[in-house]
């Protein structure tokens, strides 16, 4: 039997698989979205100065790149999500929170500040975002690996990965209204180790659970 013959096959022996993927997964994602935010109410809350806060470009920018991480995450498993889907020509997408970042990085140095490198590096809420980050990306892990198994992806390691990467982008996102630390040098560090360790447990998870 061909391969077109067998995917076809597989497709008309599961009617419930007839929703797009994408709407499955945008409908998991807006359900565990209130979760993530009880337990952010519960355990940390807005930071403080949240009003002045908004103000800085700083502060604004750990949410430009933590959606659009989560965001080239959640396109790029999309993606996977279909047979024999390869990410040739797509990984660029991710090249674009990276990008952000690294303007940030820029203009932060480029900006006078009584404190270091090495203080901004570390920052005050190290521990509190290693830990927080992946509470908060639980809920979307969970809802995005349900709602991708609706897809018939052949890697599915990677796609587990991805999807782990967008929960930590979003989880991140929220985490984002209570850290006071608005370095886009803390963001890089701290809340890319987060991000890989939800990551890692997302492809764990997916290569049981999505597997085909």
């Amino acid at each position: 039997m061909k391969t077109d013959d067998l995917i076809a096959s597989l497709v008309a022996d599961h009617p419930s698989r007839t929703q797009p993927v994408w709407l499955w997964l945008l409908a998991g994602l807006f359900a565990a979205l209130p979760l993530s935010g009880a337990l952010f109410m519960m355990t940390l809350g807005m930071r403080p100065d949240i009003a002045t806060a908004m103000y800085n470009p700083f502060f604004d920018l750990k949410f430009v790149v933590t959606l659009a991480l989560a965001s080239a995450a959640a396109a790029l498993s999309l993606h996977l999500s279909r047979p024999d889907a390869s990410l040739h020509g797509w990984m660029w997408l991710l090249a674009l929170p990276v990008g952000l970042l690294g303007i940030g990085i820029v203009a932060d140095f480029a900006v006078p500040q009584r404190v270091n490198w090495t203080g901004r590096l570390v920052g005050s809420s190290s521990v509190a975002c290693m830990s927080s980050i992946p509470l908060f990306s639980a809920p979307f892990l969970i809802a995005a690996l349900l709602t991708l198994r609706h897809g018939a992806t052949s890697r599915p390691m990677l796609t587990g990965a991805l999807a782990g990467l967008m929960s930590a982008g979003l989880g991140a996102a929220i985490y984002a209204a209570h850290c006071m630390d608005d370095s886009p040098l803390f963001v890089a560090t701290w809340y890319t180790l987060a991000a890989a360790f939800v990551t890692f447990i997302g492809a764990m998870i997916g290569r049981r659970v999505l597997r085909f």
